[in-house]
């Protein structure tokens, strides 16, 4: 059975859309390699991965992943991370830009996966949580601070939701 030429796939998968499935196929596999090679590494380190995580750590972790692939997706402040792969449109929400891909390919694939904070949320898992088995007392130190960020903002936010009723 042959397998049909990739070039075919992506104009067929989205007609008159650039959707660099090669790019992404790249970054997933990266992604994958860089998770497993991580645990690998911490495996012959000596550290090993839990039976399981306890669900204050869950929460913490996924509090400090909802801030942190924000920040790094959508800040006004990392717009430099973002830069070489997105092209700037505008303000958004509070502290927040708008920003959409540029470029081709790997460019453009790159530039889909930093503006897009649901795309990175489990980049961010995987990197806080590997490091929460490698360095557990600095990482429940860094995710503590995006936690409280992460709850801060909503604290504004219902502030300023406030302000405006009166």
């Amino acid at each position: 059975m042959a397998i049909p030429a990739v070039e075919p796939v992506e104009q067929a998968h989205a007609p008159g859309e650039e959707r660099p499935l090669r790019s992404y196929a790249v970054l997933t596999s990266g992604f994958g390699t860089a998770v497993v090679g991580t645990l690998a590494l911490l495996e012959r380190s000596g550290r090993r991965l839990p039976a399981r995580f306890a669900a204050a750590d869950l929460v913490l972790v996924a509090l400090a992943t909802h801030k942190l692939s924000r920040i790094l997706a959508k800040d006004r402040v990392t717009s430099f991370l973002r830069a070489p792969f997105t092209e700037y449109q505008g303000p958004a929400g509070p502290s927040e830009v708008e920003e959409r891909p540029r470029g081709t390919g790997l460019r453009r694939a790159a530039g889909e996966l930093a503006v897009c904070p649901y795309c990175l949320a489990p980049w961010v898992a995987s990197a806080l949580l590997t490091a929460h088995i490698a360095a557990p007392r600095a990482a429940r130190f860094a995710s503590a601070v995006f936690a409280v960020v992460a709850v801060s903002d909503a604290l504004q936010l219902a502030y300023h939701a406030g302000q405006e009723r009166s």
